[in-house]
């Protein structure tokens, strides 16, 4: 009985990333909301979608490198990331923010207009090339951490300025029970400064690689991810957005 039903499993395809809810999760339905766009794309290949979790920089060397892994999920597409892997079409968008406390407010209309700000990022994540290319330069003060939380802590114990953090991410975070009300009212975003960009899989930089990202972008043309991603926010009850940012 057992012999047919291990014949028709479908075959694994494993990707790395991080714990990064409410995009990617294990305790999320479909491993979060970027997790079950990816399942169903890599289900309508004709496989099982594997995530596997580690910290930022470690999903990176192993999505892009290990044999193991098909590649490492999401990332945004920069001139740099392209020598790297092959990226899928979009799977998602992203829109970054910079996060600063209430009674000390951050007012800019340009991000060349941080100077002299002490900003915490994460270390390993792209913000854009404007940012990244003023950060590397100097012109930006930036400190890199290995989390949002670890950053969302420093700034509301005022070791920061501000933080650079994505704008769901940053909701999910302070709605998730481990910080009072005052703290959540405390802090405020300024979404001016960073356009929304799309996020995408970062297949293998191998002849493989480059036949999934092909499989799966022609997959990918048969699924609805938008209407998929609209009913995961309007089914995640506990990822409402509390009042504040």
């Amino acid at each position: 009985m057992t012999a047919p039903a291990l014949a028709t499993e479908a075959p694994v395809l494993r990707f790395a990333t991080e714990e990064w809810p409410p995009y990617f999760s294990r305790s999320l339905p479909g491993d979060g909301v970027t997790g079950a766009l990816l399942g169903a794309v890599v289900a309508r290949m004709g496989y099982t979608a594997r995530i596997d979790y580690y910290p930022w920089k470690r999903a990176l060397e192993l999505g892009l490198h290990d044999r193991r892994y098909a590649g490492a999920v999401a990332m945004s597409r920069t001139p740099e990331r392209e020598k790297l892997c092959y990226f899928s079409s979009a799977v998602g968008s992203r829109q970054t923010v910079l996060a600063y406390l209430k009674d000390k407010p951050v007012s800019a209309a340009a991000l060349t207009e941080l100077r002299g700000l002490r900003i915490g990022t994460v270390a390993g994540y792209s913000n854009g090339e404007q940012f990244d290319g003023l950060a590397r330069s100097g012109a930006l003060t930036v400190e890199e951490a290995t989390s949002d939380e670890l950053n969302l802590r420093k700034l509301l114990a005022r070791r920061f300025g501000a933080i650079v953090i994505e704008k769901r991410s940053l909701r999910y975070l302070l709605a998730s029970g481990r910080y009072t009300p005052a703290e959540r009212e405390l802090v405020g975003i300024a979404d001016n400064l960073f356009a929304a960009r799309q996020v995408h899989v970062c297949f293998q930089h191998t002849a493989q690689g480059l036949k999934q990202q092909r499989a799966f972008d022609d997959a990918a043309r048969a699924v609805d991810l938008a209407g998929m991603e609209r009913d995961y926010w309007r089914d995640m009850q506990d990822a409402r957005p509390p009042a504040g940012p």
